[in-house]
This record gives structure tokens, C-alpha cells and sequence, in this order.
């Protein structure tokens, strides 16, 4: 068993790196980094070679041994600070550390994505997104397809962009009114779950009630993504109390003008 992805998650959380900043320093695209501590595929020998180099470790030990904080410290990787004094951290620096990169699935490319969604090589070939969010390393964007999810010009429309973040399907934290989106080995069913059954069969609804509720059994889902944010090119027009309030704002406005 490897324990190169824990070793360089923990790294990177004592050296305070982003994902995308690990990434920039031996050349990787950001998602490799995430597919690397979550265990679905390991660095080339070439890469290793690099990290190890970087902080003062062996290969060995990066492959082996489950590093603890205790032992990280004897290495160069904490040593390097202790000499070094760094320069202060701007505050648009600080931000842009925030900004985590979202592979993003277009509606043309879904599809593709699930057959190969588990394979890093394909995910590295999505377009990635970068958005201000610290909802951890596993996250994606996809594009809505249709009108199901939306109502009275509210909710997620066609073609909107949804941020989302991993659930865990050996053990899915799932809540009633939450929005997840479904990876099924035939769609991408984006969903409000209504009711959570005993036998791991699920009530999901759209928000227009024009289409009905369905039931869904948890193990067709191949991947589950709770829906955290809505990226939209869509204005939302004036409600009609809006309306009436800035129609009066108005008159009292003239009225004032008149009696001034």
C-alpha cells in the first residue's frame, strides 16, 4: 500500500499550500494533485523524485510510511522555514490561495465523463474552473441541461454552472432538502431529495412542479455531488411587489421635486 497521497496531503497542510500551489512547483496540473491524496492514481517516479527533493525527504519514505507531523519536522521540510525568513503575505495573495481549481463538465461532455470519470488522466483534460471556495480538494462544475429545477424565474436554470462537493457513497451524508446532482451510468439527475428511506431508496423532486417526483435507489449512483452555489447568466427580472415599490419610490420622487 502507497502513502503518497496522505503524505503529500499533510505536507502541503504544514507548508499552508494550496493544491494549486503544489501543483505549480513540480509542474502537475491541479486536479493530479487532487487524484493524488484521494488515492485514485500516484505520482510518476520522475515526480516523486521532485517532491522528495523539494523537502528534505527519500522516496521511500513518501511510499511507505504514513509521515507524522513529529517526524516531518526532523526533515528539511520545516527546516527551510526555520532559516528562512519569509516575506510578508499580501492580502491578494492570501485570497488567491482560497481559489480552488473545478474541473468543469460541460453538457457536451458528460457523457465522457461518465465512463472516465474515475480516471485522473480524463478529469485533467476538463476545463477547470477557479472559484473562491474552501470546500476541500474534491469539487466539480457541471452545466445544467433543462428546466427542472427551476420556478417562477427562481432556482437553477438551463445552462447555469453548479458548484458541487463530494458526498462519500460508502457512507453519504445525505439531508432532506438539500440539491444533489446524481452521476448515473445513464445522466446526470440533479435533484432535491424529499425523503431518505430505510432501504436506501431515496424521494427525489424537481423544484417545477410541473414534473413529478421519482424514487431513486442509492446504489445507481455512481458518484454523488451535493450542489453548494449556482453560476448564472441569467438576470432575474423584478418581482411584482418590486414593481409596485419602485413605482412609488418614483412618484414620491417627482412629488418631492414638485415641492421643492
Amino acid at each position: 500500500m502507497s502513502y503518497v497521497g496522505k503524505n503529500i496531503r499533510k505536507i502541503r497542510t504544514v507548508k499552508k499550500l494550496s493544491q494549486a500551489a503544489f501543483a505549480e512547483l513540480f509542474g502537475l496540473a491541479r486536479p493530479s494533485v487532487g487524484a493524488y491524496e484521494e488515492g485514485r492514481s500516484e505520482p510518476k517516479m520522475e515526480t516523486l523524485i521532485h517532491i522528495a527533493q523539494h523537502f528534505g525527504l527519500s522516496v521511500d519514505l513518501l511510499l511507505t510510511k504514513e509521515l507524522t507531523v513529529n517526524e516531518l519536522y526532523h526533515f528539511d521540510i520545516f527546516k527551510q522555514d526555520a532559516s528562512t525568513e519569509k516575506p510578508a503575505v499580501s492580502a491578494v495573495a492570501q485570497a488567491d490561495q482560497l481559489h480552488a481549481v473545478t474541473p468543469f463538465v460541460p453538457a457536451d461532455r458528460l457523457l465522457e465523463y461518465i465512463v472516465q470519470h474515475h480516471k485522473a488522466t480524463f478529469l485533467d483534460t476538463l476545463p477547470a474552473l477557479t472559484f473562491p471556495h474552501q470546500l476541500g480538494p474534491a469539487t466539480r462544475a457541471f452545466e445544467i441541461v433543462g428546466a427542472e429545477m427551476q420556478h417562477q424565474q427562481q432556482g437553477l436554470r438551463h445552462q447555469d454552472v453548479v458548484l458541487c462537493a463530494r458526498i462519500d457513497l460508502a457512507a453519504p451524508n445525505l439531508r432532506v432538502h438539500r440539491i444533489y446532482a446524481f452521476v448515473t451510468q445513464s445522466r446526470l439527475l440533479v435533484r432535491r431529495l424529499s425523503e431518505r428511506r430505510p432501504d436506501n431508496t431515496l424521494k427525489l423532486r424537481a423544484d417545477n412542479p410541473d414534473y413529478g417526483s421519482e424514487e431513486f435507489a442509492l446504489d445507481q449512483a455512481l458518484e454523488i455531488w451535493e450542489v453548494k452555489a449556482v453560476f448564472t447568466t441569467h438576470l432575474r427580472p423584478p418581482s411584482t411587489m418590486e414593481e409596485r415599490v419602485t413605482r412609488l419610490e418614483r412618484q414620491v420622487e417627482e412629488l418631492l421635486a414638485r415641492l421643492g
